[in-house]
C-alpha cells in the first residue's frame, strides 16, 4: 500500500487519499502454484538471466514461474511504479531499480511503503554479501533491494600502445602515472584517460566521483549529510583539473559518447579508470578492432592515501510489498542473487561480478581469460581489489547534487575557479535548493 504523496515532497501535486496494492489493503501472498510475475527492468539482459533462475527457484520452493516482461527507462521505470501504486493497481512484482534512480524511493517512506523488506529472508547470506553493495539499498538499517552486480572501478589500458610509446604500465600512484602521461602527451599528443564534460549532469560527477571515492572521500555520509567540503574532495578535483591542463587528461563529452569511441578509435585516449562493465558496453563494441590490446589493472593509489579501486554502477532487484506475488517475487530475487552457482553464471554470461564475497574464491571464476584483454585472467584482479571496495551512501537528493555539483566542476577543470571554492558553492547552492526538502 502506498499513501498518495507519501515522501513525494514538492515535485508531485497527489490526490489526498489512500491508494495502493489491493485497493489499498495488503493482499494475502501466495505461498504456492503458477504464478505469472511482472517483471520490470531497464535491460533485457536481466529478464533473460532470471528466466534461468526462475528453475533454481522452482526446484527450492512450491512455486512454478512465469514473467512477464516490461522494459523501459531506468528513471520511467521508478516514475511508473509509484504512480501505478497510488492509483492502486498495476505495479510490478519484482523490478530492477538502478542504482541512481533508487535514491528517489528514499524519500520519506516511500521505500518502506513499496519495497519489501529483504532482511529477513536473506538468512546466513547476509555475512556473505559485500556490505559495499547491500549499502546502497538498504535505509534505516533495512535492506530493500539485492544488488547485480560489483562494479569495481579499474584501470583500462591499450598495453600495446603504452608499450610502443615506452609508458610504464605498473607505476603505482595517480601522480607518477600523471608525470608520464604528460610527458606522453608532450611528445605523441595522447592522452592516458578522459573526464566527461558534457551536457550529461550525472555523467559528469561520475567521473569526479569515482576517483574521490578511491582517495576516501564521498558524495553523502552514511547518515545522508553533505561530505564533498573535505580535503579529499579538493584533492581530485584539482587532480583531474592539473591533468586536463597538461594533457594527462582529455575532456569528452561523454565516456559513452561518440566523441570518446573517436579518441579510442584514432588511439589519442589510451587508458581510463571505469567500472568493469565498461569493457563490455563501452571498449568491445565500439573498438571491436582493438581486441587483445587492452589490459586491466588496480587503480594507480593516490600517495595522500585511499585505496586502489573505486564503484560506479550497480542495480538492485527488488519484489513489491503487500501483494499475492510477493513472496514469490521475493523467493526468484534470492534464487538469481544468492545462489552461488548463479553468481558464478551472472559474471560468466553477463560479466558482472560476484556480490557474494565467498564466490571471489571460486575455482572456475580464477580460471576465466579475457579474449578482449589478451587473454588476461581478469578475475584475479577482481579478487585482489574486492577487500578495498568502498561503500556508497545515497541520498534522495542526489540529482540535485549532480545538477548543482556538475557545473562547479566543468568550472574547476577549465581553471576558472579554484576546487575549493568550486566544491563551497556546490555545497551552497545544494543547500538552498534541497532546504525545503530537509525540514
Amino acid at each position: 500500500m502506498l499513501r498518495a504523496g507519501a515522501g513525494l515532497g514538492a515535485a508531485a501535486v497527489l490526490p489526498p487519499a489512500l491508494a495502493g496494492c489491493a485497493g489499498g489493503r495488503a493482499a494475502e501472498p501466495r505461498t504456492s502454484g503458477e504464478v505469472e510475475l511482472a517483471f520490470w527492468t531497464h535491460d533485457e539482459a536481466y529478464a533473460d538471466f532470471f528466466e534461468i533462475s526462475a528453475d533454481i527457484a522452482e526446484r527450492e520452493t512450491d512455486f512454478r514461474y512465469r514473467l512477464r516482461l516490461s522494459r523501459a527507462g531506468a528513471d520511467d521505470l521508478v516514475t511508473k511504479t509509484i504512480a501505478q501504486a497510488i492509483a492502486g493497481r498495476g505495479t510490478p512484482d519484482v523490478i530492477g531499480l538502478e542504482i541512481g534512480t533508487f535514491p528517489r524511493l528514499r524519500r520519506g517512506v516511500l521505500a518502506e511503503e513499496l519495497l519489501t523488506d529483504l532482511t529477513d529472508h536473506i538468512g546466513d547470506a547476509a555475512d556473505d554479501l559485500l556490505p559495499s553493495r547491500t549499502a546502497p539499498f538498504s535505509q534505516d538499517g533495512h535492506l530493500y533491494a539485492l544488488d547485480s552486480d560489483a562494479p569495481l572501478v579499474v584501470y583500462y589500458y591499450r598495453a600495446s600502445e603504452f608499450e610502443r610509446l615506452g609508458i610504464p604500465a605498473d607505476l603505482e600512484t595517480w601522480e607518477e602515472l600523471a608525470e608520464a602521461g604528460a610527458l606522453a602527451h608532450r611528445r605523441h599528443g595522447v592522452s592516458l584517460g578522459a573526464v566527461p564534460v558534457g551536457s550529461e549532469a550525472g555523467s559528469n560527477t561520475q567521473g569526479f566521483e569515482m576517483l574521490l571515492l578511491q582517495r576516501g572521500g564521498r558524495f553523502f555520509e552514511e547518515d545522508g549529510s553533505l561530505g564533498i567540503e573535505t580535503p579529499e574532495a579538493e584533492e581530485v578535483l584539482g587532480f583531474i583539473a592539473e591533468g586536463l591542463r597538461t594533457g594527462f587528461l582529455s575532456s569528452v563529452a561523454g565516456l559513452m559518447a561518440p566523441p570518446m569511441q573517436a579518441a579510442l578509435e584514432s588511439g589519442a585516449v589510451l587508458g581510463q579508470w571505469m567500472a568493469t562493465w565498461y569493457r563490455i558496453y563501452g571498449l568491445e563494441p565500439n573498438v571491436p578492432e582493438q581486441a587483445g590490446q587492452w589490459r586491466i589493472r588496480p587503480l594507480p593509489a593516490f600517495a595522500g592515501g585511499g585505496v586502489r579501486t573505486s564503484f560506479a554502477g550497480g542495480t538492485g532487484f527488488a519484489a513489491i510489498r503487500g501483494k499475492e506475488n510477493t513472496l514469490a517475487g521475493v523467493e526468484l530475487v534470492k534464487a538469481a542473487y544468492l545462489t552461488p552457482s548463479e553468481q558464478v553464471r551472472r559474471f560468466r554470461d553477463l560479466g558482472y561480478l560476484p556480490t557474494r564475497r565467498s564466490v571471489y574464491e571460486d575455482p572456475e571464476l580464477l580460471a576465466i581469460t579475457d579474449a578482449f584483454c589478451g587473454d588476461q585472467p581478469t578475475f584475479e584482479v577482481y579478487r585482489e581489489l574486492i577487500d578495498e571496495a568502498p561503500a556508497i551512501y545515497l541520498s534522495p537528493d542526489k540529482s540535485t547534487l549532480d545538477t548543482v555539483l556538475s557545473g562547479y566542476l566543468l568550472q574547476a577543470y577549465r581553471g576558472e575557479i579554484s576546487p575549493r571554492d568550486a566544491l563551497a558553492r556546490a555545497a551552497d547552492d545544494f543547500r538552498g535548493q534541497t532546504r525545503n526538502s530537509r525540514d
